[in-house]
């Protein structure tokens, strides 16, 4: 089994190929080709993996290429992770969004708009050669906003797209730990729309415990990477919400905490990549392994706490977890998913995928997040059962600002482009909306340029 990844450069590359190797019983991967426009970082990243791969006995081929077609030819698997424009594009995203008020974040507000402008025209182009090489793969879409990019590649395109996003399974492995439970004897009723999607009910060996959870505020406020949420609004709304509705429901309070630390995430970690690059550069394959190792426990450990309560991600942290290890990410998802495609006995997978029908709301082709059935005959979205009274509204706003957005893009349309904005309820405003995207271009015409 081939699998190729479409920015193979890519920070998360390491731990993918930590994920098929100890999956190797089952997938059988026989290749890995790691595809990215920049050869430089793909040389570093690609001798992480098979430093990675060492302890494995090399189980597979590690390839290298800028030849997408090569790349990709013949491919069971496809995963798309790329960040066009590089970390400093988010960072500078974020930053404008600050200048016009709103909290900077690289999938929600004006930053998302920004990302998903830059990235929709470079993803569709590599969906069509992928439909050329590999017309039967699986596309698997980490890239953000990844809800709005998958809706994006199923609209347009002919591959078989499957958008996958770990914030979900964060969730419901937190709510296990602080429950002090085993997550196998445990269900979570869940949808959504990508970063907008909510827990509304949560069974344990078979009862429903989600009263229990929801009048519990210690155990709600432990929920999250940072104090993201008041308890009393979730015990309020009776739902419980992934950490991104906190640029929803508190963007105020995001936008403060970020002027009050004098950085956004993205400005951190484009701080924290340069280094940690520029050190990998130079060190032996072991020394570099070991470096990547704290970058990802640095980083981790730091999610959110800027956002949450003004804390620093470059404050010196001692983190002994070993980050290959770990229960959830996207690494997990991705080989979950993979091993799901492959097998005969269905499994539970929250991920994107056409609706048909399991929001009733929404319409049959608009990408949602839910649980889905997974074998080998593909992917079928469960009944999720209409939407809270309570979320109805910000769902089905956010998915008209996508389908909007994407139009924009479609059709290089400034207007459009500030229309989807008007729609979106963080940004909502007419002359906000043109203030943010007249400094968007004017700050990066090489990939927002386009826009008429």
């Amino acid at each position: 089994m081939k699998v190729t990844m479409i920015g193979g450069g890519g920070l998360r590359t390491p731990l993918v190929i930590y994920g098929l190797a100890q999956a190797q019983g089952q997938l059988g991967t026989s290749e890995v080709a790691l595809y990215d426009v920049d050869a430089e970082r793909l040389a570093i990243i690609a001798r992480l993996c098979r430093t990675v791969l060492q302890g494995f006995g090399h189980p597979f081929a590690i390839r290298t290429g800028s030849d997408l077609r090569e790349a990709a030819s013949d491919a069971t698997f496809v995963l798309n992770s790329v960040r066009v424009g590089g970390m400093s594009a988010r960072a500078r995203d974020e930053r404008i969004s600050i200048q016009n008020g709103l909290a900077g974040q690289e999938t929600t507000g004006p930053g998302g708009a920004a990302m998903a402008l830059r990235t929709l025209p470079v993803t569709l182009e590599h969906a069509a050669v992928v439909q050329n090489v590999a017309p039967r793969a699986w596309f698997i879409n980490f890239t953000n906003p990844a809800g709005l990019i998958t809706q994006a590649l199923s609209d347009h395109t002919g591959v078989r797209v499957i958008g996958i996003c770990d914030t979900p399974g964060e969730l419901f492995h937190k709510l296990a730990s602080c429950l002090g439970e085993e997550q196998s004897h445990m269900t979570f009723d869940y949808a959504g729309l990508n970063h907008l999607g909510w827990i509304r009910r949560v069974t344990l060996r078979n009862e429903d415990i989600t009263g229990r959870i929801l009048d519990d505020l210690p155990l709600l406020r432990g929920l999250y990477p940072a104090e993201l949420f008041d308890p009393v609004l979730i015990k309020t709304l009776r739902l419980i919400p992934t950490e991104y509705l906190f640029f929803y429901y508190s963007q105020r309070k995001a936008y403060e905490n970020q002027l009050r630390a004098g950085a956004t995430r993205g400005e951190e970690l484009n701080q924290l990549n340069r280094t940690l690059f520029e050190s990998m550069a130079g060190q032996q394959d072991e020394d570099a392994l070991a470096s990547y190792r704290a970058y990802l426990n640095s980083r981790n450990a730091s999610y959110m706490k800027l956002e949450g309560q003004a804390a620093s991600a470059l404050a010196s942290q001692e983190h002994d977890a070993d980050p290959f290890e770990t229960a959830t990410g996207y690494h997990r998802i991705a080989i979950e998913l993979m091993r799901g495609l492959m097998s005969n006995v269905p499994r539970q997978i929250v991920l994107n995928v056409r609706n048909e029908g399991s929001i009733p709301e929404l319409k049959h082709d608009d990408v949602v997040e839910v649980r889905c059935s997974v074998d080998s005959t593909g992917v079928r979205p469960l009944s999720a059962g209409p939407l809270p009274d309570t979320v109805r509204g910000l769902v089905l706003a956010v998915k008209g600002y996508e389908r909007t957005l994407i139009r924009a893009a479609l059709n290089d349309s400034i207007t459009l482009a500030q229309l989807a904005l008007l729609q979106y309820p963080i940004v909502g405003q007419w002359e906000l909306a043109g203030a943010v995207l007249h400094s968007l271009c004017e700050h990066d015409g090489e990939f927002l340029g386009y826009l008429h």
